[in-house]
């Protein structure tokens, strides 16, 4: 009873900052806590594993919060919608703030409860593949997430299936083009486990390739169904 009068007299801003932070902090923990597993326990879990957990763990913020904050987690997806103008230009901070310190709180969460292997799941891209490749798949795979969740918002909610249909482009970007650019798709994830660890390498790739596959679904989107 207590818990519901507090809740009642948070503002909106509060509650979507809270639902940010809780619901990054829930992404990043099975996004990366899979992977620290699979590398914990060789030949236990494998890519099914880690494309799955994800994909649970985004349907189901996508449902406890989407009313709330919109369920963003994720701050190429706040920078598609400051462009398709379904969130103003006034929570972008906020946003951003709430959902790097969801990742960074995820990130100590696995490190110390679930285990350090793999750079705590820092995301890594194949070199074995050209540069080009892996930052065009990276952009592909943020674009595809970004254009999904725009037809959701688009369709309000797509008939209930928002959760899956979102969290279900998650996992198949990581299981079929992580292999190639480690599949991020979010800047937060990225920075997390990269922080935490102290690997850094390859964090320069997270924070401009979603962007840039967010923005380009964004904008078009706008040019043809903004006013």
């Amino acid at each position: 009873m207590q818990n519901s009068r507090i809740t009642s007299k948070l503002s909106h801003n509060q509650k979507a900052f809270f639902a940010e932070i809780i619901g990054t902090f829930v992404v990043v923990v099975f996004a990366t806590g899979s992977v620290v597993l699979d590398a914990k326990y060789p030949g236990t879990f494998g890519l099914w594993f880690v494309a799955l957990a994800p994909a649970i763990a985004v349907a189901s913020m996508v449902y406890a919060f989407g009313k709330i904050s919109m369920a963003h987690f994720n701050p190429a997806v706040t920078v598609g919608f400051l462009i398709t103008k379904n969130t103003p230009k006034n929570f972008f901070k906020l946003y951003l703030v709430a959902e790097i310190t969801g990742a960074i709180l995820g990130s100590i969460f696995v490190k110390y409860v679930i285990g350090t292997q793999a750079n705590i799941g820092a995301n890594a891209p194949n070199y074995h593949f050209s540069i080009l490749l892996i930052i065009g798949v990276e952009i592909l795979a943020t674009a595809l997430l970004m254009a999904v969740i725009i037809v959701v918002v688009h369709t309000k909610g797509l008939r209930g299936f928002s959760g899956i249909v979102i969290g279900g482009m998650v996992g198949l970007d990581i299981f079929f083009l992580a292999f190639i650019s480690g599949a991020s798709m979010n800047p937060a994830r990225a920075l997390a486990p990269a922080i935490v660890s102290g690997y850094l390498n390859d964090l320069w790739l997270y924070w401009t390739a979603p962007f840039i596959g967010s923005f380009i679904v964004s904008l078009i989107y706008r040019k043809k169904f903004v006013k």
